[in-house]
C-alpha cells in the first residue's frame, strides 16, 4: 500500500464544509471506479501542527503504477472525476504533496 498525502490549505473564502463534501464526491468517485482502494480526509485539531495547513487527505493505493493510473484519469477535461476535482480544487489556496508507504516494507 501506499499513501499519496495531500496537506492543504483553503482559500479564505472557502468554506471548510463545502470543501469537504466536494472532497467526499471526487475521491468518492474515484473508489467507486477502482482508482484508489481507501481514502480519509483530516483537518487539524486546535490550531496545533504548526507546519501544517487545515487540511489534510490521504488516499490509497496499491502500488505506483495505480497512482499514477488515478492521476491521469484526472487527464480528460469531460471526465466526471475530472470536474470533481476542478470544483475542489477551486477552494484551494496552497497544496504540499507527498508518497508514503509502511516502513519497513517488504519491498
Amino acid at each position: 500500500m501506499n499513501l499519496y498525502h495531500c496537506v492543504i490549505e483553503l482559500r479564505p473564502e472557502a468554506r471548510s464544509m463545502l470543501f469537504s463534501e466536494a472532497c467526499t464526491q471526487w475521491t468518492g468517485h474515484l473508489q467507486s471506479r477502482g482508482l484508489i482502494t481507501g481514502w480519509r480526509l483530516l483537518r487539524r485539531k486546535f490550531g496545533t501542527a504548526a507546519t501544517h495547513t487545515d487540511f489534510l487527505i490521504e488516499m490509497e493505493v496499491p502500488d505506483l503504477p495505480a497512482l499514477d493510473a488515478a492521476l491521469a484519469a484526472l487527464g480528460n477535461k469531460a471526465d466526471e472525476a475530472t470536474q470533481r476535482y476542478d470544483y475542489m480544487h477551486s477552494m484551494v489556496a496552497r497544496t504540499e504533496i507527498g508518497v508514503y508507504r509502511p516502513y519497513p516494507d517488504p519491498a
